[in-house]
């Protein structure tokens, strides 16, 4: 069968799977290469991918290693911290909901964030799950997902590759991590937030730019000096979460590469509160896999003197927001959970822990 350069279709693929003997994996060749669109054509392969899949018989992100991937590669990073945090969540096989724009105008791709999700639906990065309308005008609405694991692969390579500075200090910093060596963790990170910060100094629109050393300076401290509790009008709540996303996700795309370990969650409800990042073992009887609870805070200066006061307070909102609720309802022992408190202040981090 000649399976040539065009886009195949689900049944020549299957054909194509039986006459080279590899039938039994038609679900995960699927899972891993379906999912785009042409026209009203739905179970669109790309042949690129299907060749080379049956020519070394392992899956792979085979597109993506034949294309260039830079304006989406910049696009991504050079984004703003929402964006990220919205990439997080594909990654994790979850869904968004985004307008598009379907006329695409190339000048606008760092200026308007929708053009991105565009872009990466366009070509198909993005796949729809379905369309909403709303009101007299019927906007639409579409919810997307990744299009297939080879895409989910190629974002996850990307992300990784952000962090790669030619050296093994990130490996090194989850090394230590795991195995509670809280003197390595600094110095590895300190290492890796002077060698990696600058390079996310570069989002397209000034607003949504975040200059780490620029954070936790110039706070409104408006109703806090009168003992009132912080909220979502409060100018210091509002910077301290701006400030605090963008460390949350610098440090949640070092831990891209444990997913086969761990499962990772961001944002989530436990106990009484949400938690910034849980990894949870996939084996919780391993003891060499602790189940960790990640909280991050920029160091308030009208509230806390110090790094140090910082990772107490982060340790403390563990503590009694209960925290580690979802791990134990997983089966994580509870003396195999470790806490890890995260105090930034521009470039400087310092981690702690309640141990």
């Amino acid at each position: 069968m000649d399976i040539g350069m065009r886009l195949l279709h689900l049944q020549e693929v299957f054909l194509a799977l039986d006459k080279y003997e590899l039938s039994e994996k038609k679900q995960s060749v699927k899972e891993w290469y379906d999912g785009f669109t042409f026209g009203n054509k739905n179970d669109i392969y790309n042949p690129w991918s299907i060749l080379n899949f049956i020519k070394a018989r392992k899956f792979g992100s085979y597109w993506a290693d034949s294309s260039s991937n830079g304006l989406v590669n910049k696009l991504v990073k050079t984004g703003s911290p929402n964006l990220k945090k919205t990439m997080e969540i594909l990654i994790e096989g979850g869904v968004i909901e985004k307008r598009i724009d379907e006329q695409i105008v190339y000048n606008q791709l760092e200026k308007r964030e929708n053009a991105v999700w565009s872009l990466l639906l366009a070509s198909g990065y993005l796949r729809v799950v379905k369309i909403r309308y709303e009101g007299d005008f019927r906007k639409r609405y579409y919810t997307l997902k990744l299009t297939n694991k080879e895409v989910e692969q190629m974002f996850e390579i990307m992300i990784e590759e952000w962090f790669d500075n030619g050296s093994n200090m990130t490996g090194d910093f989850i090394e230590a991590m795991l195995a509670g060596d809280l003197y390595a963790m600094n110095s590895y990170m300190n290492d890796i937030a002077l060698d990696t910060f600058s390079s996310f100094d570069v989002a397209g629109k000034e607003e949504s730019r975040i200059r780490p050393e620029d954070l936790a300076s110039c706070y409104d401290c408006k109703g806090v000096a009168n003992g009132l509790s912080l909220n979502d009008s409060s100018n210091l709540y509002a910077m301290t979460r701006k400030s605090s996303r963008f460390y949350h996700g610098f440090v949640l795309g070092l831990m891209v590469d444990k997913r086969e370990d761990y499962i990772i969650k961001s944002n989530k409800e436990s106990g009484f509160g949400r938690y910034d990042v849980m990894m949870i073992p996939r084996d919780t009887e391993n003891s060499n896999l602790p189940g960790l609870i990640l909280e991050f805070k920029v160091i308030n200066h009208s509230m806390e003197k110090s790094l140090e006061e910082t990772v107490k307070s982060a340790l403390q909102q563990i503590e009694e927001k209960k925290y580690d609720t979802e791990l134990l309802k997983a089966g994580v022992k509870k003396e195999n959970i470790r806490h890890y408190g995260f105090a930034f202040e521009g470039k400087k981090v310092l981690i702690g822990t309640d141990e």
